[in-house]
């Protein structure tokens, strides 16, 4: 059984989910059944804490056609930013947690990242395939702070003159701009910050512990002064609560710099469907049955679609009026008017690192 918060009084502020769903992996689960009773076990760990995990290998191939990358690199796993539509809370299952308050509550630090990632350029046979960092959690999470290992990590890209795309919401990114600039001479560099709504109200509710949408302009426009080419990704787009925000970001992404826009219509994969509906319920009692029934719409019924080709943009009436917005803003912006290729001619493995393997 799932705890979830009874009422207001309840509220987690500044955490996106309420309650911590079920582990599909895990056998038992425990649950606080009575407010009055002993078990008071949940609420005794509302920091953030970190874990120190292993991994064999730290750059994995996305079979995904539909994603936009082909190998994804994630120096963290879970994220304290808490966005509550989240696809990537599911895979924290696979680490033993739960994707609801354990997926921003419990993060995992690949401290071993920056050896993993030498060792796999220096594989024999890689041929310099861009690499997204992250693809899963976002690589400038407050966790980096303290870690730095997305600043290892581009140092290591930029030794090797591997290609980098990235995206974050996040404004440390600007910590390590002289990294980026120095990629960016070679065009070994991409970045994407992700923008949801310029709403500061909705922002705070729906992704609590992000920076703000005017700070992310501010890092598309420092970015695309520093001579990255920058993107903004539109992303996830929610009927009957964000969309109709799409003209404005658009327009306020290109105004700072951005010349690329792409765009997703949320998805609630997984048990990602519950966390949601619980923050939805919570959040927008009185527009509960509209965006819920709106997403459904997009999804043929339902609110996730796993299918490759439908499942990032949806179908139907609502998919269709997101998607002819933002090709008409796009144009009206000057967004997309050409395809960035990375270059790969350059990549090769430092003389010193050919010892090592």
């Amino acid at each position: 059984m799932e705890k979830v918060a009874e009422n207001q009084d309840d509220y987690k502020y500044g955490r996106g989910a309420q309650f911590n769903t079920s582990n599909k992996f895990l056998k038992n689960s425990l649950a606080k059944e009575h407010a009055e009773g002993i078990d008071d076990w949940e609420e005794t760990n509302e920091k953030t804490s970190y874990i120190i995990g292993n991994s064999k290998s730290i750059a994995n191939k996305v079979d995904s056609p539909d994603v936009g990358m082909w190998y994804s690199l994630n120096p963290y796993q879970g994220c304290e930013h808490g966005c509550i539509y989240c696809y990537a809370r599911n895979s924290h299952e696979y680490w033993g947690f739960s994707a609801g308050l354990d997926f921003e509550r419990k993060i995992i630090v690949k401290k071993d990242a920056p050896e993993l990632f030498k060792k796999f350029l220096s594989k024999k046979n890689w041929d310099a395939t861009p690499i997204s960092l992250s693809g899963n959690t976002d690589c400038y999470q407050p966790a980096e702070r303290k870690f730095k290992l997305t600043r290892q990590l581009l140092e290591i890209a930029l030794a090797y003159k591997q290609p980098i795309g990235m995206i974050t919401k996040n404004s440390l990114i600007l910590r390590d701009i002289d990294i980026l600039q120095e990629m960016a001479k070679d065009n070994l560099v991409m970045v994407y910050v992700s923008i949801t709504s310029l709403d500061e109200k909705l922002r705070q509710k729906m992704e609590p512990r992000t920076t703000t949408a005017k700070q992310r302009l501010k890092i598309i426009e420092d970015l695309s002064k520093a001579g990255l080419p920058t993107g903004a990704m539109a992303a996830p787009m929610i009927p009957g609560l964000n969309d109709y925000e799409m003209p404005a970001i658009l327009k306020a992404v290109a105004n700072n710099g951005a010349k690329s826009a792409g765009y997703t219509v949320v998805r609630l994969n997984g048990v990602i469907n519950k966390i949601f509906e619980d923050w939805l319920r919570k959040n927008f009692p009185d527009r509960f049955d509209k965006v819920w029934h709106q997403i459904q719409a997009c999804h043929n019924g339902n609110v996730n679609d796993s299918r490759f080709g439908t499942r990032m943009h949806g179908e139907g009436n609502f998919a269709e009026m997101i998607r002819d917005t933002f090709k008409l803003h796009c144009k009206l912006n000057g967004l997309n008017l050409e395809r960035i290729e990375l270059n790969r001619s350059l990549f090769k493995v430092p003389q010193a690192q050919i010892s090592l393997f």
